[in-house]
């Protein structure tokens, strides 16, 4: 009898005491790949028969299984399993690592297993619980599908079970045999005519039928197979003749293919599912509807017959419609399914409202090249051993293939735009007299950059490279990037991590004698270009997307460029950089607050009051309740505290109305870097913007403090704490003397420390982190790589502005603000 295992999956054995699990075990796999419940208990307890230890036998056991489900190695689990809570924890482990659950029950009569259990000493257990497995196993042996496992082999009696043979087969995107060589085509969205001529420019001979219509294509190479990335369908003028060319070379074996979010959408139409009829699918089922009735069957079938991803050539390459992380690489769930098909999203979307994607290349670390399509992009970059081969060939862009392993790229145009794209594609465009150069940024680079020098790690040069290419403006307009900030070192003070106290002393060790200390806005951190003209004008995030879009970032600028005016005038320049906040918090942020804080304090305010009055009807009866009740009143307390803060920072918004910003530096203006004014003078100028125009610039209010005087330092963190109290996030403690301070050495020191709020942090560190045993570990928290990162990304910050105003290409000023860029992926803890 032929048991067909796959070869990567978690097979679970079933059966009795006394039935052969252990020797079927033993029989039929390695003993590394068996984790047998006896072991496990004998490990945690010296006892393999101490049924007390159990559950944390399966604790290490499950445990150990998952790390070889982790490592792609096949796992069997020789325990009675006869309960159904029991399996649930295996189908638990199986679906986490994304792998089948298998099943293999071993029935053999009662009385047998009861005559091979008499035989052994360490079995001293009655016939009675013989009795009550064996019922336990008639029981499970019709919930076994029900509970996830996706093959069960049921072996009745001792013949059968000593027939048995393991036949391991291979998950269906396991091709690691086909070793290509690979033509691999990007999203083709129906435009036939320019996929057959990008198979033509690639060696393949089409095939026609009588119709002259394309229906196979041949390569004189032997070996050479065509791989498409999906979205085969959709937008484009012939989405049936792309399907027909396709299917035709998959059935005669010239070509596999993969689902593209748009064949899978097709397939739920065909089935009768209700679907949204957008993004190009009326278009197809218009073209479709011309075609014999038997074409759309197969189509149909088709679909759904693809497989999610394909490992190829020995593990080293995969393809994936939308890319897939290494942990999916070869493995079947539909969580790997999602992924292959959609990507993953932020769960943001951007000024055309669509999906901003999750860069998960960035992230890519694995060997194995992904190739992948799903979301335009102007130009194919390898990052992190990855590429799209989606060039928007739909959208007036060009249908690009990869041939593998040679890695070459070989692309033809677009014959015209055929469906005008939501999100415009960007032509590349090569700039003359120093201009922007691909080259400039990846890979690899080491830059001295005059305030010291730093290393840029290829990986981040990608993955900055990802966020610039896709989602931020124009890089010639990028001219600077704020630099993160580290708080000030966590206090002694009891009942704080911040204080004042602390912001003061480190500042002081660092040389500063003076210090400006400002409100610190709770909002979005925005620089704004503008310009006498407007041209060129934008507003921009700290990792250098647009803020809102068109539709609202104009009209803000305009206001912008009105109040500015007469300094333009003043300053004798035709543009400025301004650093600010966009205030409120939620402008940018409602689906953070939503999904990341709202949820916790609804939920803690929900139960809390109901558990609080219970125990208060168990103390009126005379119950010990009131450490308990203690404890949870606190906890309400705390989450009163927790929702309070992150609700201080949501306000109404719509369109401009609501929405403020707070500038508090003026960085530069033509041929100009103000970075060595001191802050009496950036603030100053941004008074005059708040009394211009009140309604859209927030004052920042401030202190200056002189750092010898300890009455001034008391008076600062008396405002300090009546801001706070008020519902402020805290301050930022900067030297008086400008952006550029350094210390006696002539090393740039921090430009500033921040000094957030007792309540605030709550936001960070959660509800309870004021309780003295969180706080003493949260004093402990390593602020050293969140300092010396800021400094770096101030200095390059700084390179930028100097490099700027001294009329440098472009070039030189993109390749600090690109490293900025690229720092911001070098891992730190978010809450610093």
């Amino acid at each position: 009898m032929i048991l067909d295992v796959p070869e990567l999956s978690l097979v679970t054995l079933v059966g009795i005491s006394g039935s052969g699990k252990s020797t079927f075990a033993r029989t039929h796999f390695k003993p590394t790949q068996v984790l047998s419940s006896d072991f496990f208990r004998g490990l945690v307890a010296d006892d393999e028969n101490d049924q007390s230890a159990s559950g944390d036998a399966f604790d290490v056991l499950h445990y150990v299984a998952g790390k070889r489900l982790a490592a792609g190695r096949l796992t069997v689990v020789d325990a009675t399993s006869l309960q159904a809570h029991a399996r649930a924890g295996l189908v638990k482990v199986a679906r986490e690592h994304d792998v089948l659950p298998v099943a293999i029950v071993l029935d053999v009569p009662e009385s047998l297993a009861w005559g091979r259990t008499q035989d052994r000493e360490d079995r001293t257990f009655g016939r009675q619980v013989l009795t009550r497995m064996n019922r336990d196993l008639r029981r499970s042996l019709g919930q076994l599908a029900k509970e996830g496992f996706r093959k069960i082999h049921v072996l009745r009696g001792p013949e059968e079970i000593a027939a048995a043979e393991i036949r391991y087969e291979k998950l269906f995107n396991d091709l690691r045999t086909e070793h290509g060589p690979f033509d691999i085509v990007g999203d083709v969205h129906g435009c036939r005519a320019e996929l057959e001529v990008l198979l033509g420019k690639l060696g393949w001979d089409l095939v026609r039928d009588e119709q002259g219509r394309p229906v196979d294509a041949v390569h004189p190479e032997e070996g050479r197979k065509a791989v498409f990335v999906g979205d085969l369908v959709d937008r484009g003028p012939d989405s049936p003749g792309v399907l027909r060319l396709v299917m035709g070379m998959v059935a005669a074996g010239h070509a596999i293919c993969v689902p593209g979010n748009h064949e899978q959408k097709l397939a739920r139409k065909l089935n009768g599912r209700n679907v949204q009829l957008t993004h190009g699918l009326p278009e197809t089922l218009e073209q479709l509807a011309a075609e014999p009735d038997e074409f759309v069957g197969e189509v149909r079938t088709f679909i759904e017959g693809l497989v999610s991803h394909y490992v190829l050539d020995d593990g080293k390459l995969v393809v994936a419609h939308a890319g897939l992380k290494e942990a999916y690489h070869g493995r079947a769930s539909g969580r790997v399914r999602s992924f292959a098909l959609y990507g993953e999203t932020t769960g943001e979307t951007d000024e055309y409202g669509l999906p901003v994607r999750y860069p998960w290349a960035k992230d890519y670390r694995g060997s194995a090249a992904v190739v992948y399509g799903h979301v335009p992009t102007p130009a194919p970059e390898w990052i992190n051993n990855t590429i799209c081969l989606d060039t928007g060939c739909v959208f007036g862009g060009a249908l690009t293939a990869l041939r593998w392993p040679s890695r070459e790229l070989v692309a033809v145009p677009a014959a015209k735009e055929y469906y005008a794209p939501v999100r415009p594609l960007i032509a590349v465009a090569t700039k003359p007299d120093g201009g922007l150069d691909i080259a400039d940024v990846t890979g690899r680079r080491h830059l001295d950059y005059g305030y010291g020098r730093t290393t840029v790690p290829a990986e981040n040069a990608a993955a900055a490279l990802e966020v610039m290419g896709r989602f931020a403006v124009d890089p010639e307009t990028l001219v600077w990037l704020p630099p993160t900030m580290a708080p000030c070192t966590s206090s002694t003070v009891d009942g704080y991590l911040e204080h004042p106290a602390s912001a003061f002393a480190d500042l002081r060790a660092a040389g500063v004698g003076r210090v400006v200390c400002e409100e610190k806005h709770m909002g979005s951190r925005a620089v704004v270009r503008i310009s006498v003209s407007g041209a060129g004008d934008a507003i921009w995030t700290r990792t250098g997307r647009p803020f809102f879009g068109p539709e609202l970032d104009e009209p803000l600028l305009a206001r912008v460029r009105a109040a500015a005016a007469p300094i333009l005038t003043e300053l004798g320049t035709d543009w400025l950089l301004l650093d600010a906040e966009l205030l409120p918090w939620s402008a940018k942020a409602g689906s953070l607050i939503r999904d990341h804080y709202a949820g916790v304090g609804a939920a803690g305010r929900n139960a809390l009051p109901a558990a609080l009055a219970l125990l208060d009807q168990a103390g009126g009866r005379g119950l010990d309740v009131g450490a308990l009740r203690d404890r949870l009143e606190l906890r309400s307390a705390e989450i009163d505290g927790y929702s309070a803060a992150y609700r201080a920072y949501v306000k109404p918004t719509d369109g401009l109305t609501g929405i403020t910003l707070a500038p508090f530096a003026v960085l530069a203006g033509a041929g100009v870097s103000y970075a060595k004014k001191d802050h009496d003078w950036h603030l100053a100028l941004a008074d005059r913007l708040v009394a211009a125009d009140p309604e859209l610039f927030t004052p920042t209010r401030r202190m200056i403090v002189d750092l010898s005087d300890p009455a001034a330092e008391a008076a600062a963190t008396d405002w300090w704490l009546a801001l706070t109290a008020a519902g402020g996030e805290g301050m930022v403690v900067k030297p008086w003397i400008g952006l550029a301070a350094a210390d006696d050495r002539g090393r740039l020191i921090q430009p500033g420390v921040k000094c957030r709020g007792r309540e605030y942090l709550r936001i960070i560190y959660g509800p309870e982190y004021t309780r003295p045993e969180q706080l003493a570990r949260l004093r402990g928290r390593n602020l050293g790589r969140k300092r010396s990162l800021a400094l770096r990304e101030h200095g390059l910050g700084l390179a930028a502005l100097d490099r700027l105003a001294e009329g440098a290409p472009p070039w030189r000023v993109h390749e600090m603000v690109f490293a900025i860029l690229a720092a911001e992926s070098e891992p730190v803890d978010p809450r610093l």
